[in-house]
């Protein structure tokens, strides 16, 4: 119940949710040694907030998987660190009646970084995320419902969550800092990479990438 109140008090807000439109074929600004390694999403007991489009486990966790996959892989430090990320709400906006009620979509999410070399998490309380459209993508008037698909409003905001959660490890350079005689891991996302119906995020801490 509260979970579902969150969700309709933030998607108001979540109109002013950062819009994910930069070129992300440019190379970012170096962010110490991260290096993303495992990166899970969890939706298994995902809140579906009030008149919400249709949606299943496995579209939430690959879309936000892929788009944090987009953003965060342009990153080539030496160090190796792992997301666990938790679906905890979304709405996935319906077509609504123009002016009157223009319903928009709103995902909420709770992020935990974990270091491969300490095997340890570096924030003891997840960061929880609020994502929405943003200004560029909403529709404030007819409500995004009317003009686009779940699959594309989906897309926007696990984007928009992305962009976020890269904001949030840029606040916090002293997780990445580089270590002396740091050792590069190999990561083949093929290889190394949990299947995205991984059921818990405490695993990540347990299994660190092989020195060979």
């Amino acid at each position: 119940m509260m979970l579902k109140k969150s969700l309709m008090s933030v998607a108001v807000a979540a109109l002013l949710g950062c819009a994910a439109e930069e070129d992300l074929s440019e190379t970012p600004k170096p962010l110490g040694q991260f290096r993303l390694g495992h990166n899970i999403a969890i939706a298994d007991n995902v809140t579906k907030g009030p008149f919400s489009r249709e949606f299943t486990e496995t579209q939430l966790e690959a879309s936000v998987q892929n788009a944090v996959a987009k953003r965060l892989r342009r990153y080539d430090g030496d160090g190796l660190y792992h997301l666990g990320i938790v679906i905890g709400g979304i709405v996935l906006a319906q077509p609504g009646v123009p002016v009157v009620y223009a319903p928009q979509s709103v995902m909420i999410l709770d992020v935990t970084v974990f270091d491969n070399t300490t095997k340890k998490k570096l924030n003891d309380e997840p960061e929880r995320i609020f994502a929405g459209e943003g200004f560029s993508n909403s529709v404030p008037i007819l409500g995004s419902g009317h003009v686009r698909s779940a699959d594309e409003q989906l897309e926007n905001l696990s984007a928009s969550a992305a962009k976020q959660i890269e904001a949030w490890l840029n606040e916090h350079p002293e997780w990445f800092e580089p270590r002396p005689g740091q050792v590069r891991l190999p990561y083949d996302v093929s290889v190394h990479a949990p299947k995205i119906d991984t059921s818990s995020t405490a695993d990540i801490a347990t299994q660190p990438v092989p020195a060979n």
